[in-house]
């Protein structure tokens, strides 16, 4: 009977109805949708209620969707000053036909956009796509890209207490404080540090092993950039100057939309693109990240209607029996656990408070030490980030790499992102918290 209430959890049905929908090539968000009604319909909630629920969740992810927004604007406006012309310009220089430099100068960039210049995904249609035809020529396997970024994407906020890691792990140390064990901030990326070394290692065999043969694309002509690259001039300057100031206004007031108000701010005040350009601006934001923005607002949603439905509690409750006090066996299903709810709703970062009020209580009774905790509760809050059809690490490779139609998003960048990092995760979050 328990593991009969186990495979009816509406969790669990809906989080894999949600893959096989989008293996079947249902579009994400009406994916969403339909796993969200089924999920309110195995917990016996009302339709009327069940989407009067998914509507009010959706604010949940407001200032999420608001900062992609903007962040999509700061990257039309640093295409407007072709900027990214002579960033590409550089790789273009730098690589010098050498495709793992190519993937290598991807994966830096993509670790800057969450620390340095915190645009997030914003730079990926836009510096992507300039790029695809040296790709062609090179022979790269998208898929390795696709893991680059992801990389670039997550493994920042998991191991640097800067950016969206402060963000990350100030919510790992609030919320575990609040559930009873007290920690500092400085303990958690120096427990986190081991997961660092699992998506490295994830890293690696995607490039240099799963997918180090060549792969053929058809040449297609994108939107070519000018043939003649401009020059670094004070433009461009200015330009790098509004990223840093968005950087450090977001890390005073932890709040990326303001962050990124005074980065544009900066940019039309200066003159480097003009007033009446303000409406051009924001619609290419909104066509750079629009898609993405609303994802998220649907993701919020479908995560609503998972709380609501009482699943995740009963999901814990369920696997509680059967770890009888067993620090491996507990470990493991927390952190399958984890990679179930992370799946669903698609955020790491939305899945620590949940994780935080289960899990604390079990550490505790099961003997974990404060850096075990710590290792699994910021493991399974990663764990599915990377593989979620409804997250951002998997939308954003996607947005750039398939300009041309020719880059599937579950086939070329969920299921890869899954395999590379979510097992290194597990593996590693495993054996380092029997250990530690």
């Amino acid at each position: 009977m328990m593991y009969m209430n186990l495979f009816l959890n509406p969790v669990i049905v809906s989080v894999i109805l949600l893959c096989f929908l989008c293996i079947r090539k249902v579009n994400v968000l009406l994916a969403l949708i339909i796993s969200a009604i089924v999920a309110g319909i195995i917990a016996h909630i009302p339709i009327s209620n069940i989407m009067n629920t998914f509507v009010s969740g959706m604010g949940g992810n407001s200032e999420t969707a608001l900062s992609y927004i903007l962040l999509g604007t700061f990257a039309a406006t640093m295409a407007h000053t072709e900027l990214t012309n002579v960033i590409s310009n550089k790789v273009f220089n730098i690589i010098k036909g050498n495709k793992y430099r190519l993937l290598f100068i991807l994966t830096i960039i993509a670790v800057f956009s969450q620390n340095l210049i915190p645009i997030h995904i914003a730079f990926i249609p836009i510096i992507i796509p300039p790029l695809i035809e040296l790709m062609n020529r090179l022979k790269i396997d998208r898929r390795a890209v696709a893991c680059a970024l992801s990389f670039g994407l997550k493994t920042p906020y998991i191991v640097i207490p800067a950016g969206f890691g402060a963000v990350f792990q100030g919510l790992i140390c609030d919320n575990l404080s609040q559930n009873g064990l007290t920690v500092q901030k400085e303990n958690i990326w120096q427990s986190l540090w081991i997961l660092g070394i699992a998506m490295l290692v994830g890293l690696l065999i995607a490039i240099f092993i799963s997918y180090r043969k060549p792969r053929e694309y058809k040449s297609i002509n994108i939107d070519k950039q000018n043939e003649d690259i401009p020059k670094f001039s004070k433009k461009h300057a200015i330009t790098l100057l509004a990223a840093f100031v968005t950087f450090i206004v977001q890390i005073i007031t932890e709040s990326l939309p303001l962050g990124a108000i005074s980065g544009l701010s900066i940019i039309f005040a200066s003159g480097v693109v003009k007033h009446d350009k303000t409406d051009q601006m924001i619609n290419e934001g909104v066509s750079l990240m629009g898609y993405i923005a609303f994802v998220m607002l649907i993701a919020a949603g479908y995560a609503m209607v998972l709380k609501s439905t009482g699943g995740i509690d009963s999901l814990i409750t369920s696997i509680e029996p059967l770890m009888n006090g067993n620090k491996f066996i507990a470990a493991l299903l927390m952190l399958l656990t984890g990679l179930f709810i992370t799946m669903g709703i698609g955020s790491s970062f939305g899945t620590i408070p949940i994780l935080a009020v289960l899990f604390v209580p079990i550490c505790q009774s099961t003997g974990f030490s404060t850096t075990a905790t710590i290792l699994l509760i910021g493991a399974a809050a990663a764990l599915g980030d990377a593989g979620s059809p409804a997250s951002d690490t998997t939308l954003g490779p996607t947005a750039g790499l398939n300009i041309d139609g020719q880059h599937n998003h579950i086939k070329d960048t969920c299921i890869p992102t899954f395999l590379h990092y979510n097992i290194p995760l597990i593996i590693f979050a495993l054996l380092a918290s029997i250990l530690l």
